[in-house]
């Protein structure tokens, strides 16, 4: 999944990120609008991190949403 899809539709995906970043609040992740970016600079401030731990962090959590919506679409075909 590219980034543009979760940007998108981010506001279906904070409560995924809510659960993997719990130190930010929902007004840090709702006014992110999904941009990179700025969801890396919340997590260099909340957790203390590198940019380049961020991104990381991000990238994976990013790689997890594809398998996510694969087992909601299974899911739902059953």
């Amino acid at each position: 999944m590219n980034w543009s899809q979760i940007e998108t539709g981010w506001t279906s995906y904070t409560a995924n990120a809510k659960q993997q970043w719990d130190k930010l609040s929902d007004e840090q992740l709702s006014g992110t609008l999904g941009k990179r970016e700025q969801l890396a600079s919340k997590l260099q401030e909340a957790y203390g991190v590198s940019k380049e731990e961020s991104e990381r962090q991000i990238s994976d959590w990013q790689s997890r949403q594809v398998e996510q919506q694969t087992v909601q679409a299974d899911k739902k075909d059953k």
